[in-house]
């Protein structure tokens, strides 16, 4: 068994650089890290991982991944315990990291599909609820994710481990303009519905029936909210009602509960 053992040989430094925006943008590629990642990349995006590290006890922990690996003809490179950890972005990388060629989908592809679900970012800066909003959109069963020029970079290290994984479950389009995005939502027959605090209650469009409706929920930056210019583009501005004594919601939080709102109102017109 051959082991790699030197954290400063260049190709343990070329992988630790994909910790970095601009190591990411001029090779295209990216990191990614522990077995729940690594595993669903193998299940559903193969094609795109390029390199494959794991320390020999981390690699004999997961014979499910081993026997992806085999099935997609993934090799991997075996390394240390330090040469992993030089190579990472967290602390424990868990015995696996992965480097994988970035496939972001156009936003001409996204509405070409007629989609009836979409999350849009505007200037969503927080990588946890960036990656949070691309694994809520995933598990609400929304058909793609689009991020304008002013969201964080989704193959930022956080944002990756914050999807765990749903990053490779549903399209993600990279640095649209806004209001590019929402003009080719229009013309594919979707509403567009922002989520902000200046807006109407969200249980009258509930009731009036507006959340069964092919939709793109529009999500702001998480202190500013989205600049009236962007509200000025969209059908409906609504807010979330707040019950309690809470001031607010986290961003994250808040655009998981519509992605769910429009999900339930969708199947239960289409079970209607």
């Amino acid at each position: 068994m051959i082991v790699l053992e030197n954290p400063r040989s260049p190709r343990v430094r070329a992988v630790a650089k994909l910790t970095k925006r601009s190591a990411r943008t001029e090779t295209g590629l990216f990191l990614l890290e522990g077995p729940q990642a690594v595993r669903e990349a193998l299940t559903y995006r193969p094609e795109a991982i390029v390199e494959l590290f794991a320390t020999p006890n981390g690699w004999e922990r997961h014979p499910d991944i081993r026997a992806k690996a085999a099935e997609a003809d993934v090799d991997v490179e075996y390394v240390t315990e330090y040469v992993l950890n030089a190579m990472a972005d967290t602390v424990t990388p868990q015995g696996l990291v992965a480097v994988v060629r970035q496939t972001p989908t156009s936003v001409r592809e996204v509405f070409a599909a007629s989609p009836r679900l979409v999350a849009i970012c505007e200037e969503v800066r927080d990588p946890g609820n960036l990656g949070t909003i691309i694994r809520a959109a995933d598990a609400a069963g929304a058909d793609a994710v689009v991020l304008t020029g002013r969201t964080v970079d989704p193959y930022n290290p956080k944002v990756v481990r914050a999807t765990t994984g749903s990053l490779f479950h549903l399209p993600v389009s990279v640095g649209g303009d806004l209001s590019d995005v929402i003009d080719r939502a229009h013309e594919a027959g979707l509403r567009i519905l922002a989520a902000d605090v200046k807006g109407d209650d969200l249980l009258s469009a509930r009731a009036e029936g507006v959340l069964a409706e092919p939709t793109g929920w529009l999500f702001g930056n998480e202190a500013r909210g989205l600049e009236d210019d962007a509200l000025e583009l969209v059908d409906r501005v609504l807010r979330l009602p707040i019950f309690g004594k809470a001031e607010s919601l986290n961003l994250a939080t808040a655009a998981s509960v519509c992605l769910y709102e429009s999900a339930f109102a969708q199947r239960a017109d289409a079970v209607g």
